[in-house]
């Protein structure tokens, strides 16, 4: 762990986290995952605006009729207190949970990036395992917007956190942690999404630059998003630059598999890093 502060940050996406034969969450996915969570990981998790959905059409037997952003909204307030619950269910009982619920302006602001960062890293030594989501609750999709081209307008760019795998990229570099592991309901990233043949199990380089481009040129063979709302694995390659160059280890890996495994090089999975 030497020069770095965190030993995992994790994500895991909601397509992972919902059980669609059912309609319902996938408790077996949540469960084994979170017996393998401890302290010195760092989990984020999707899933609010889905669980929620679910939860309030099983308690009321309709979904809502409100307008998109509205019901966003309101589904995912609903379904943050169904993910906690679920997590701290499994999770080790000798270890605290607490749920970070973060924003854009997070990451945008430097007082407040140092103060999450110190938040973050303290707790390890506190016994505690942050859960961190986007706050989708309370920030409506207009004003996001604006909030974010005033921040490019006075910075030349902006951190928008438009998806967790953003955001997961984004606390990897603020704790700079040894491993970014990326799940989803893929093995990983292929040349070919069609054939399961062309997953590429390594991406490195001599250097650092050439990690980079090496990275570029595999977003070249990535289109497309496995659902509505999703960007896609060109974003997430976008997204991993800035943890690559702190000299953090990137898996993008199937939530299928435990953590354990993964690390340990003993599934398939796509793994990004120097030589």
């Amino acid at each position: 762990m030497a020069n770095f502060d965190i030993e995992l940050v994790g994500k895991i996406g909601s397509m992972a986290l919902i059980n669609r034969e059912y309609q319902d969450i996938n408790y077996n996915i949540i469960a084994r995952l979170s017996r393998e969570l401890k302290p010195g990981y760092i989990w984020v998790t999707s899933g609010a605006t889905e669980i929620g959905k679910l939860d309030y059409i099983k308690r009321n037997g309709k979904p809502l009729d409100g307008s998109e952003e509205d019901n966003k909204t309101d589904y995912a307030a609903q379904g943050q207190s169904v993910i906690m619950q679920t997590y701290r269910q499994f999770i080790d009982n000798r270890y605290s949970v607490r749920q970070i619920l973060v924003e854009h302006q997070h990451f945008n602001d430097d007082e407040k990036r140092r103060h999450l960062s110190e938040m973050l890293v303290r707790c390890p030594k506190q016994n505690a395992i942050p859960i961190i989501n986007y706050n989708d609750a309370v920030c409506s999709e207009e004003n996001r917007k604006l909030e974010i081209d005033k921040i490019k307008r006075k910075n030349g760019r902006a951190i928008e956190c438009i998806d967790n795998d953003e955001t997961a990229s984004q606390i990897a570099c603020l704790v700079k942690c040894k491993t970014l592991l990326i799940l989803s309901t893929l093995d990983g990233i292929y040349n070919d999404i069609s054939d399961e043949s062309s997953l590429i199990e390594k991406v490195s380089g001599r250097d650092l630059y050439e990690l980079i481009d090496n990275v570029t040129e595999l977003q070249n063979h990535c289109y497309g998003s496995n659902r509505q709302g999703s960007h896609g694995a060109k974003a997430k390659l976008e997204y991993i630059k800035e943890p690559l160059k702190n000299g953090t280890k990137v898996i993008i890996a199937n939530s299928k598999y435990s953590i354990k495994d993964i690390l340990e090089g003993n599934v398939k999975s796509t793994t990004f890093g120097l030589n």
